[in-house]
């Protein structure tokens, strides 16, 4: 479904930021289709965990909820970390290219949040695709959808992306050396640092985050830096 794709994107992508209200009257209007499109996919985020819905006050971007994050860090980082034996062992000079030059793509965009994110997704792929696992990415992206907003926050507010750059670099040096052991660890260690980053936006903007069980709607206008 069309709406629900767009919705989800602009969740996903922070464009509708976390705790944020969501009118189906505006969002109708703004997408140029009818109310009811629109209240299914709501329904179906519901489903997901990406939107709240509550009794006499509305529907709301779901807050960040940090175990969700870990719950869909738990499912990344199995299938990534699976593939290794079989990159290391067949990774050829081609691979090692691509790898390469994604990097330097990433070093060209450090100013750019959002295009930095695409060219991390497509390193991960690319690192998925060496090991002869590339259609797996599409189970991982399924279920991030929770840790992408969390990388997002990230990215847009205490991450400094010259350091997740150096963080794939060293994966791939590891993987041209052939040894499992350092590229498994260079890997964990890079894709568990959202944690670090999570724990510094919440100390920052506390309103984006689950409180507890208490994940009622707070009503003020809660700004994401983009």
């Amino acid at each position: 479904m069309q709406v629900h794709r767009e919705l989800r994107h602009r969740i996903i992508t922070l464009q509708l930021p976390p705790g944020h209200p969501l009118s189906e009257n505006e969002l109708a209007g703004e997408l140029d289709v009818s109310r009811t499109p629109v209240r299914e996919s709501l329904l179906l985020l519901a489903d997901e965990d990406l939107v709240r819905v509550f009794p006499k006050m509305g529907s709301f971007v779901a807050r960040v909820d940090p175990q969700r994050i870990a719950d869909a860090q738990f499912v990344r980082e199995a299938v990534e970390v699976a593939s290794l034996t079989d990159a290391v062992e067949h990774r050829t000079d081609q691979d090692v290219r691509e790898l390469r030059e994604l990097l330097e793509q990433q070093r060209a965009a450090v100013d750019d949040a959002e295009r930095f994110f695409e060219l991390d997704e497509a390193f991960h792929q690319r690192l998925l695709a060496t090991g002869g696992h590339g259609n797996a990415w599409r189970t991982v992206e399924q279920a991030k959808a929770h840790l992408d907003r969390a990388r997002r926050l990230g990215l847009r507010t205490v991450s400094p992306v010259a350091a997740l750059i150096d963080q794939h670099s060293d994966i791939v040096d590891a993987l041209l050396a052939q040894d499992l052991e350092a590229t498994v660890r260079a890997l964990r260690k890079h894709l568990r640092a959202v944690f670090d980053d999570i724990e510094r936006v919440r100390a920052e903007s506390p309103d984006l985050f689950v409180d507890g069980e208490d994940e009622r709607p707070i009503r003020k206008s809660i700004t994401v830096l983009g």
